[in-house]
């Protein structure tokens, strides 16, 4: 009896504890309620999207972060990673991003990326130099051109750019959960707090389902 006891008040204590978490979570002070909802890219499950740039380095200190996030998630959440052009130098890169992406090669490159540009200061200032960076991954340097300049990659690039404006997105990392809710380091409190923020962002979600 006694140790029944013990168990339904550690139980309380945990769902008091998440409670006063959740809590802590207002709208318009961690996260910012999108105006007009943009359309996700699934419907059988919760999408969350990275907004991101190879070039920033709070990106680059994010990634880890994240990555270890998803590995956390359950089957219903999809994450979905969207490069921002917020210039010129910007584009090849995420032209790249969505070269292999086409390609299935992400998650062999995603990181490797990352390293190339902020760890080993690689200088990439041609497309010709991001085909030799992608070669050591297997793609073709003639097929990774190819696909750069390809109808399928300036699609991508254009609704990548169409769903930046409609979440509003002014800096990145910026994590979008749902079409909804946009969530950055300076609402939340840095970049832990963004993936908690956004833990509860899923949980909101899965409720209202």
């Amino acid at each position: 009896m006694k140790k029944w006891l013990l168990t339904v008040l550690a139980v309380c204590f945990s769902l008091s504890v998440q409670a006063a978490e959740d809590a802590r979570y207002e709208e318009g002070v961690h996260y910012e309620r999108i105006d007009q909802p943009v359309p996700t890219t699934t419907q059988d499950k919760v999408e969350v999207v990275e907004m991101f740039g190879y070039l920033c380095p709070h990106c680059n200190s994010f990634e880890p972060l994240l990555s270890h996030w998803k590995k956390q998630q359950a089957d219903d959440v999809a994450l979905v990673k969207i490069p921002v052009v917020f210039g010129r130098s910007w584009e090849p890169f995420a032209r790249s991003y969505y070269v292999a992406d086409l390609l299935d090669k992400v998650d062999d490159t995603h990181q490797a990326m990352f390293d190339a540009i902020h760890l080993q200061r690689k200088r990439m200032r041609s497309k010709e130099d991001l085909a030799e960076f992608y070669a050591d991954f297997g793609i073709e340097p003639e097929t990774f051109l190819k696909q750069y300049d390809s109808f399928a990659v300036g699609m991508k690039l254009k609704q990548g750019d169409a769903k930046a404006r409609g979440y509003g997105i002014t800096g990145v990392p910026s994590m979008v959960v749902a079409g909804k809710y946009r969530v950055t380091a300076a609402t939340a409190g840095g970049h832990e707090a963004m993936l908690k923020v956004v833990d509860y962002l899923v949980e909101k979600e899965r409720a209202a389902r």
